[in-house]
């Protein structure tokens, strides 16, 4: 059985009037390789004639995010030319790359209306040789995505990338990744496989789980020993999890702002293409 290293909180820093968690990085630890970044924001409810959410047009490169909207929708726009709303419970996966210029608000809808939102966004780095890969998005709705039952019934699979029971993620990646949001109704319980050398990315959502024996409740962030081939987790109470795994890259990692790179020169070099206008032009 793998076994906890560490329990890490997630930190409350709320953007403009957005709720906003954040359990990675943190001062305890950088990263799970290749997981580097994870936002959690909300659960909360918007007035009608709200302002909706405030990412507006921003660059990024080296890395990759992958947005899962659970109540609400973002509306996503990028110098690539995609353009898409995502309601709840789709996935959006956003290949940075050599570099794009993104925004993610809220619909006219949403605003207009208001409702429910809660949305997380988790950054997957891209090793040294694709770093400059060619940028790609893909937004997909709640029935386009892989889901399948586990615990008769009682626990909902939906796998984003990767293997499981034969079944086949919805998203194909750069990197061989698995990663998946998992329902699980109170009481029930799954075990899983994951190879020794594999990183663990596991966050609750929301509820409480039991791993080892121990209670975890939700916006926390759990960090295996790379020890063990199996781990089983229990519902304490109705849960969402986000668990992924992952071989580490084991390569030297420089963030900064919405840059992901291997050297502060290549930092540098980001900055230096993004204000030459080589992120491509916004005209949304």
């Amino acid at each position: 059985m793998k076994t906890i290293k560490r329990i890490h909180p997630a930190a409350y820093h709320p953007i403009a009037d957005l709720i906003t968690y954040n359990p990675l990085p943190s001062h305890n630890l950088r990263q799970i390789d290749p997981f580097i970044f994870l936002n959690h924001h909300g659960h909360q409810t918007y007035p009608k004639n709200n302002n909706g959410l405030p990412f507006g047009p921003h660059p990024h490169r080296g890395m990759e995010t992958v947005t899962f909207i659970l109540e609400g929708d973002i509306m996503h726009m990028d110098s690539g030319g995609h353009e898409s709303v995502i309601e709840a419970g789709g996935i959006q996966w956003m290949t940075a790359g050599s570099g794009l210029i993104h925004a993610e608000v809220s619909s006219e809808k949403f605003k207009k209306e208001g409702g429910d939102l809660e949305i997380l966004q988790l950054w997957v780095n891209l090793p040294a040789k694709h770093k400059m890969t060619k940028p790609k998005y893909i937004g997909l709705q709640k029935d386009e995505i892989t889901s399948f039952k586990l615990d008769n019934g009682k626990i909902n699979v939906q796998l984003i990338a990767g293997e499981w029971n034969g079944n086949q993620g919805s998203f194909e990646t750069i990197s061989p990744i698995t990663l998946s949001t998992i329902h699980m109704s109170e009481g029930s319980s799954l075990t899983k496989e994951i190879p020794q050398e594999e990183n663990i990315f596991f966050y609750i959502v929301k509820g409480a789980v039991q791993v080892q024996g121990e209670t975890i409740p939700f916006r926390n962030l759990v960090e295996f020993n790379n020890d063990g081939e199996s781990l089983t987790v229990k519902a304490s109470e109705d849960a969402i999890i986000i668990l992924g795994h992952a071989k580490p890259f084991n390569e030297p990692m420089v963030a900064q702002g919405p840059f992901v790179m291997n050297t502060q020169q290549e930092i540098m070099q980001a900055y230096q293409d993004y204000q030459a206008g080589k992120f491509g032009t916004w005209d949304h």
